[in-house]
């Protein structure tokens, strides 16, 4: 069994006010997971006491492999600066490059990581308003006791237009990934768009935002390849951020798994 976990972490706010990175990674640590997707990071901003949180909540976690991918850099409160999508140093101990964005960790061996940019804000054919933020991705080969995993987390645009973009831009840029395969994020859409999007199965199916009385479900994970869910997929309330984090079992059948190049 291999146990996902993906979380919105609103940079560790709790009830809207103060941020508490040692109660997130309390609350994510008793999960129990093998690999968890984090979105809404903070690196080094002031309002998060200026802390690296993906490497806090790798070591609140156990996890020696953890990616930062920043979306935004430059601090949150003054000008902010489109960010290269290039993956922090895995020790992320520093946090020399401000930035906010996406985390990616691991408690299995990770072969490989790639950062990936998404469509944003200057894309031919598409209108220059409307997008709210710059959007990024990063995935990863897991070395899972079952087998190779590849695991992408991300979080989309709010704006229609611009999520179906960068969802077509996903599967393009995945089509050679190694399978079995699983993306993980807040996608900001309620229905079954990205699934159609990307002809990948949808696991979730449970409501997962507000974080109190849940009514809409856009934080998902999608599959594609030997990787069948051994139940449904849990809304788990940590008592941070505004969404609740997704939590799904899986396992991998290697005899069906493919590898393509």
């Amino acid at each position: 069994m291999i146990r996902l976990v993906t979380a919105n972490v609103q940079h560790g706010v709790v009830d809207g006010r103060r941020v508490d990175v040692e109660r997130l990674g309390a609350a994510l640590a008793a999960l129990d997971a093998d690999v968890v997707a984090l979105q809404e990071v903070d690196h080094g901003q002031t309002r998060s006491g200026g802390e690296a949180q993906t490497f806090r909540l790798a070591e609140a976690l156990g996890m020696r492999e953890h990616r930062f991918v920043p979306a935004l850099s430059g601090p949150l409160d003054g000008r902010r600066r489109r960010a290269r999508a290039v993956a922090l140093a895995d020790d992320g101990r520093s946090p020399a490059l401000d930035g906010y964005g996406v985390a990616l960790l691991s408690r299995h061996p990770v072969h490989a990581w790639r950062p990936m940019r998404l469509p944003g804000l200057n894309v031919p054919g598409l209108p220059p308003t409307g997008v709210d933020e710059p959007r990024v991705a990063v995935a990863a080969a897991v070395a899972t006791p079952e087998g190779l995993l590849t695991v992408v987390a991300t979080h989309l645009s709010r704006a229609d237009p611009w999520k179906r973009l960068q969802l077509r831009r996903l599967r393009r840029r995945l089509r050679h990934a190694p399978r079995p395969l699983v993306l993980l994020g807040d996608l900001n859409t309620r229905g079954d768009l990205p699934s159609r999007r990307t002809g990948w199965r949808e696991l979730v199916h449970v409501p997962t935002y507000p974080r109190v009385r849940p009514r809409l479900r856009i934080d998902h994970v999608l599959a594609d390849g030997a990787v069948t869910a051994l139940g449904a997929a849990r809304a788990v309330d940590l008592g941070v951020s505004d969404h609740r984090a997704v939590v799904v079992d899986v396992t991998l059948d290697p005899a069906e798994g493919e590898e393509t190049t």
